[in-house]
Order: structure tokens, then sequence, then C-alpha cells
């Protein structure tokens, strides 16, 4: 009897998605009859060549958001790490992105306590970039780069007046400033600053058996793992909690106004 190829067999069966109830498998655009869009970035194929998806459902992911972490630390909001969400918890069923102010449906980084939420793909853009229009290197701003946050300023790529809470790239020596969008034609998901989870302290000289010192210090890192998630997953319903609860107030009394951005 041959031997069975695993790796083969695993991909015919595919892979689970946290997004999905059923198993995504490996998609060739290019076999499809129509453009395929991300359900996680809301963007098309752009040729990229494989999605995970389900064909049942027309539920496709392109893999680079298949694999995007559940949790980030990103410098734009480091108080607080951000949740990967597949559904937006406001009322609404989207958001606007604090990075380029444009609304989304999709997935989106989440930090539910501080009402935080990015895109896929601005979550991942570079730290610094290169573009036609100008010879210098550009920085990635999370807002105005400039001491006096009144002062507006211009896109040099398409002379429209910048949101001043939104990201830029930004070149100090010359005064140049580029919207996320025009420095980056095609921006695509995937370059994500490297996760670090928290590994609990443990010393080997508390037990001689190095195998069982390995298996503590795994369920040491199991249950903060848990734990953490736990804690997201509470400050969300918290906060789907208090919106109903201002639901509730407005069909007993005048309309108010919130503010969820």
């Amino acid at each position: 009897m041959g031997r069975q190829n695993r790796s083969t067999n695993a991909a015919s069966q595919g892979k689970q998605h946290f997004s999905h109830s059923h198993n995504l498998k490996i998609v060739n655009p290019a076999d499809q009859a129509k453009t395929l869009t991300c359900n996680a970035c809301e963007q098309p194929d752009n040729n990229k060549p494989n999605f995970h998806g389900c064909n049942s459902c027309q539920y496709f992911l392109h893999e680079n958001c298949f694999n995007a972490p559940r949790f980030l630390v990103h410098s734009s909001h480091p108080s607080h790490p951000l949740t990967l969400l597949q559904t937006p918890t406001y009322s609404s069923h989207s958001y606007t992105c604090k990075a380029c102010g444009s609304a989304g449906n999709g997935f989106c980084f989440s930090c539910a306590c501080c009402e935080f939420d990015i895109h896929l793909q601005c979550a991942s853009c570079p730290s610094s970039i290169l573009v036609d229009k100008h010879p210098h290197q550009l920085e990635l701003h999370f807002g105005s780069p400039y001491d006096d946050k009144s002062i507006e300023y211009v896109c040099d790529m398409c002379n429209v007046i910048m949101n001043r809470d939104e990201w830029l790239y930004y070149c100090a020596s010359c005064d140049f400033a580029s919207h996320l969008k025009c420095a980056i034609i095609s921006p695509e998901v995937g370059v994500f600053p490297k996760q670090q989870r928290p590994i609990p302290n443990s010393s080997p000289n508390l037990n001689p058996n190095p195998s069982r010192n390995s298996n503590a210090t795994l369920e040491m890192i199991n249950a903060a793992n848990e734990a953490h998630e736990q804690i997201i997953a509470a400050q969300i319903g918290a906060q789907i909690a208090a919106r109903g609860r201002e639901a509730c107030l407005d069909l007993v009394g005048p309309p108010r106004r919130y503010s969820y951005y």
C-alpha cells in the first residue's frame, strides 16, 4: 500500500478559521467565473494567487487576511492591544477607520474600551515608503506632524486638505505630506508588527525534570492567553450592553446624540 500524502490531504480538507463555521480550502481566483472579494478586507483578488474560501457560502479570504493575527500590538495605539474582529460591534454594523477615515464593514483591528478601529490593510501600512513624486523616503505619522495641531495642511499628491487626525506619510525635511491612499495605490494586508505574548517567569531550578518544567510553562502560557481573550470578550460584551441600554433610553425619551468615533 502506498503512503498517503499528508500535505495534499490536509490541503484538500482545508483549514478552520475563527470567522467561518466551515473549513476554508485553497481557491485560485483564475478558476472562478467572477472576481472574488475578500470578506475580511473587502478588496478584490488584485491578481493574488490564492484565496482560502468556502464556495458553498461564497466566503473568501486573501491568504494574508486568513493569516492575520488575532491580537495586535500596534504603535498607533500603544495603551491596549487590538483584537481582530469579524464584525464591528457598533449598532450600525460598520466602523470608521481611525487611520484613513473611510468606513468599513469587514474585519477590523479594534480596541473595544477606546472605540478605536482600523482596517486590516491600514494596520499593515509600512513605517516608511518611497513614492514617485518625491525623492526622499516618507515616514508614517499617526496624525498631524506639526507641534501646533491646529495647522491645516494639504496632501502634496492630490492637493486636498487633509484630516489632522488621520494617518499620513510625511517628509519633514521637505514638508511633503501624503494621504495613505495616495502613497499606497494598492494597500496589501500582511506586514504586521511581530507579536509577542507575555511568557510567565519560570526557573529551571525549581524542578530537576526538564520535561515537567516545560509542560508547566506551557500550561501557564495557555492560561495567560485564555485569560487575555476572556478580558477582550468582556470588554466587547460591556460595550454592546452599553449601546443596548442607550437604545432603550431613546425609545422612552427624546433621542440623544452619541458619538462612537
